[in-house]
């Protein structure tokens, strides 16, 4: 195999053979193919595309690159991606919920990207949480817990790790071919039995059209289904930030109201929704609606809280996090509402720009080694609809220090308009994709 060879052909417009697709992934893994070879690969890709058998092949390729789990447990094996949007903490609601219906949840996860939230670091707002642990680490806390949130090691996938970076850096992001095998890489790593995808769009997501997240559900699902793992694709509504608050420790706490029963409302109806799904996939529901009513009955019963606060303690967090979340969540040492300057509906929100907010607050990373500061954010947004008066708070601004605070008031202006009409809302769930 030859690294020049391949990209020549891609080049032409030729497929390339599953051989040399696992030859170049392991060279990536390996170092054996250049950062230039790498980079060159991407474009010919991004420019030529792979087609349907293409990219299953570079997908199980990338997925083999590294260590593929086994497991051995009384149930089936499920997970879930988000493609990413603001105030989306499902997976917290979501995991711990499939767990106390019969499932084990190993999540593997991302941290922030760009405007959207990482899972990870709203784990990590909990004190003493390690999201960092090895293999035999997870098994014992998925076995123990039922579920377990966590980043990927360094031999999940590393031929992604490697191409990712290089992906960044040469504007060969969006491909298509690559987001897939980028994506379902990690997650057919992590070998479930079922696995769920929430595609979001709107203005909070990437994919900002529905043609664009119908391309992306449709191409994640095929060829997730086609490597053998049994996966649906629902697309989600981002027209507005999930759970009226974004930012890690705010959110967390949206996550203890729902898992608690004291907050109904979109974040969760979805999680219920996406749950439904996986449970019906996996043959722990007889069809979607069932799996929803046994997801809704698991989360009224508390179990799935116990099932969080389980998980919280494995992974070095307060034994009683679940009874007293709010003695352990970090406050931030400013706090500013966001004064409506008109009367008024709240007729849009531009969700990337809120996210973006919290990103300048110190909720997110401007460069990759910042900080993350998980006490700031944004909270009591008023959602698409609802009626305002003059003077009345839009929102609160939750920063670390009085002008931080005075800037994002100002973004969170300019991000939610007013119309002297109400507009129509968008359904949450706006495509299934089997």
């Amino acid at each position: 195999m030859d690294a020049r060879a391949i990209i020549a052909a891609l080049r032409r417009g030729d497929e390339p053979s599953a051989a040399e697709l696992t030859w170049f992934a392991q060279g990536l893994a390996d170092q054996a193919v250049s950062d230039a070879q790498a980079g060159a690969f991407a474009m010919a890709v991004c420019l030529r595309g792979l087609g349907d058998e293409g990219r299953r092949a570079l997908t199980l390729a990338m997925r083999d690159s590294g260590d593929v789990l086994q497991w051995d447990l009384d149930g089936p094996v499920l997970d879930k991606h988000s493609t990413g949007g603001v105030g989306d903490c499902v997976s917290l609601v979501l995991a711990p919920a499939l767990a106390a219906c019969g499932a084990y949840v190993p999540m593997i996860s991302g941290r922030g990207l760009g405007h959207t939230g990482g899972t990870l670091d709203k784990m990590e707002a909990i004190p003493g949480v390690t999201t960092q642990v090895s293999e035999d680490r997870l098994a014992q806390i998925t076995r123990d817990t039922g579920c377990a949130i966590v980043g990927a090691t360094s031999q999940i996938a590393p031929a992604d790790k490697r191409l990712y970076a290089i992906r960044d850096v040469t504007s060969t992001v969006e491909s298509l071919d690559l987001i897939t095998a980028s994506i379902l890489s990690k997650k057919l790593a992590a070998s479930p039995d079922a696995l769920v995808l929430d595609v979001k769009v709107g203005s909070g997501a990437f994919m900002k059209t529905m043609e664009e997240a119908r391309a992306l559900a449709q191409s994640l699902s095929r060829t997730a289904n086609a490597a053998g793992c049994k996966t649906s694709a629902v697309i989600t509504s981002m027209d507005q930030p999930l759970a009226p608050a974004l930012g890690n420790a705010l959110e967390v706490n949206e996550v203890m109201q729902v898992l608690t029963g004291q907050k109904p409302g979109p974040l969760l109806d979805i999680s219920i929704a996406l749950g439904g799904v996986v449970l019906a996939d996996a043959g722990l529901a007889p069809d979607a609606a069932a799996g929803e009513v046994k997801l809704a009955e698991a989360i009224a019963s508390g179990r799935a809280a116990d099932h969080f606060g389980r998980m919280v303690a494995a992974m070095g967090g307060p034994l009683d996090f679940v009874e007293n979340w709010n003695r352990y969540l970090p406050e931030a040492a400013v706090i500013r509402e966001v004064p409506a300057q008109k009367s008024g509906y709240v007729a849009a929100i531009d969700g990337e720009a809120l996210g973006l907010a919290v990103v300048h607050l110190g909720g997110g990373r401007l460069v990759e080694n910042d900080q993350v500061d998980p006490a700031v954010g944004i909270s009591d947004l008023m959602p698409l609809g609802a009626k305002i008066t003059k003077g009345q708070p839009l929102a609160r601004i939750h920063a670390a220090r009085e002008d931080k605070a005075e800037a994002a008031v100002q973004a969170v202006l300019r991000a939610m308009a007013l119309a002297d009409k109400a507009p129509a809302t968008p359904d949450l769930i706006r495509e299934r994709i089997a």
